[in-house]
């Protein structure tokens, strides 16, 4: 068993986008809370070349447009992101985001 209590590390991902990690230091799986408030990426989209990522919307509400498929967000919603969908969010949520495996910047692209 692994817990972490409130050993985060936090990561400005874009000047809308905060990343509160917390290091399980196990390569199978992650999580991380995201506060948005607006779009992520600034523009263009963002996909995972190997992870699929599961975010639960803990607050507030916004949007993700996946394959340019837009789908309306609230609290409580559940997204599941499979590896290699376009994707973009937009809005002011915060979520908790799990990856498998788990997340690495190698595998995280921005595409313009």
């Amino acid at each position: 068993m692994i817990i972490r209590k409130n050993e985060t590390k936090s990561f400005k991902r874009s000047d809308k986008c905060i990343s509160i990690e917390y290091p399980l230091e196990d390569k199978d799986i992650d999580g991380t809370v995201i506060k948005l408030n607006g779009r992520y990426p600034n523009k263009g989209r963002t996909v995972n070349t190997k992870c699929k990522e599961i975010a639960h919307i803990i607050k507030g509400e916004g949007k993700i447009v996946v394959n340019n498929k837009e789908t309306k967000l609230n609290k409580g919603d559940l997204v599941l992101i499979n590896p290699m969908e376009e994707y973009y969010w937009d809005g002011n949520m915060e979520m908790f985001v799990s990856c498998t495996p788990a997340w690495s910047p190698k595998q995280h692209k921005i595409l313009e």
